[in-house]
């Protein structure tokens, strides 16, 4: 195939994979964006762009292992009844709405920062309903501190979510460098998404959840809850301390817990998130293909002359959440990581795709995870709800983000 017929193929590809990721589907197929990534993939080798062996040698195995091995390892915690026990806590607590409100903040935060983020809104999100219930308060706001606070504390670390895993794998970023930029944007971010939640509901508060919610089974097995905070803890100890290969630590991570007695493999395999997983290597066969046919330096050249130069961190930080919201934090991130040559590319990547997550309700899967898991359980969280908190939200904690990075860089701190 002739070169000039290959870049446009992959051109056309490309555009045809970036608009359905864009719409979510593609209008007359019931593809997700997960089919769209794959469909894409597969169009490039069926036309022959690619061998299948250039497309499997372009995916990026520590990337997808590190993310397999780290959702193992937070299974463990659901499995585990650790959620559960979480749910009685907090609904024994005589804190008033507002203090509990904050602990919902802080809690998903906090878990989000260690562990994936999704598979933490996916049990937290039938713990604030349940909370709410037992409290006879409005569960809206509880939900959407679930989900914000989640985006939130997530930024904080390099393991909280898919498109950090990314840009520290890509740009081999040091997870406690990383931690010491963004630790404290993403403590004060949890405040602030407190203190807007809590102040668009008050005097909302009170109310009853009527939803029947599922028994918050299994019960606390305190074994299996101390295996997973141990092997959590190792792992967090191997990544500041360690020199092993981050993906290869995530592995033995999983391999330990799978050595179980009590808990079949296949129940950890079921909370895999396997659809991520397929977008993930979709978007790097189109990607390979891309770079090969030199369109994305040619993209960046022509962004440049348009007074659109990516390499500029202002405008990086600013391009990186409309892109997000666009097309998805994850595929995002994939087209502009070719522009991540400054010093404080990876965190200011890291930090406002995150936190722009937050500002719609399509603009994270943790908020979709919780909407759904919500309407299983009979309540709906409508865009205009979420975006009453979320606005607001983003805004704030991406300025105090874009303040703190610019600060570090003023006084050399990078």
């Amino acid at each position: 195939m002739r070169f000039e017929t290959v870049t446009t193929t992959v051109l056309v590809v490309f555009c045809v994979v970036y608009a359905g990721l864009m719409l979510g589907t593609i209008p007359g197929l019931a593809l997700d964006r997960s089919g769209i990534a794959l469909l894409g993939a597969i169009a490039l080798v069926a036309l022959g762009v690619m061998t299948p062996e250039a497309a499997w040698e372009a995916i990026d195995v520590p990337t997808l292992a590190l993310l397999f091995g780290l959702m193992i390892v937070s299974s463990q915690f659901r499995l585990a009844g650790f959620y559960s026990a979480l749910t009685r806590r907090l609904t024994s607590s005589t804190w008033g709405a507002e203090r509990t409100l904050l602990l919902v903040v802080l809690t998903s935060g906090a878990l989000s920062a260690l562990l994936v983020n999704d598979i933490v809104c996916f049990a937290l999100a039938p713990i604030a309903v349940e909370l709410a219930k037992a409290r006879r308060l409005n569960p809206l706001p509880f939900l959407l501190a679930t989900a914000a606070g989640s985006n939130v504390g997530s930024a904080a670390t390099l393991i909280g979510n898919p498109q950090n895993m990314l840009i520290g794998q890509q740009l081999e970023l040091s997870f406690a460098g990383y931690l010491g930029v963004a630790l404290l944007p993403a403590t004060l971010g949890l405040f602030a998404t407190w203190w807007v939640i809590a102040r668009a509901y008050r005097g909302r508060f009170e109310g009853s959840a009527e939803a029947a919610v599922e028994a918050m089974a299994p019960a606390l097995d305190r074994w299996q809850t101390i295996k997973g905070v141990s092997v959590l803890a190792l792992v967090v100890a191997a990544f500041l301390f360690g020199h092993w290969p981050r993906e290869v630590v995530a592995l033995v991570a999983a391999g330990v817990i799978l050595l179980s007695r009590r808990l079949a493999s296949g129940r950890f395999m079921g909370l895999v998130d396997w659809p991520l997983l397929t977008m993930f290597a979709g978007l790097f066969v189109l990607h390979r293909a891309l770079d090969t046919t030199g369109l994305a330096a040619s993209g960046m050249q022509g962004c440049a002359s348009l007074g659109l130069d990516l390499g500029n961190p202002i405008v990086l930080f600013l391009v990186t959440p409309l892109l997000s919201n666009l097309v998805s934090n994850v595929p995002a991130i994939m087209l502009l990581l070719p522009a991540a040559d400054h010093p404080l590319a990876g965190p200011i990547l890291a930090l406002s795709s995150t936190l722009a997550g937050n500002l719609f309700l399509l603009g994270s899967i943790a908020n979709l995870i919780v909407v759904e898991q919500a309407a299983r359980l009979g309540i709906k969280v409508g865009w205009r709800e979420h975006a009453r908190v979320g606005v607001p939200i983003t805004l704030i904690t991406l300025g105090i983000a874009a303040a703190w990075l610019w600060l570090r860089w003023r006084l050399g701190g990078v």
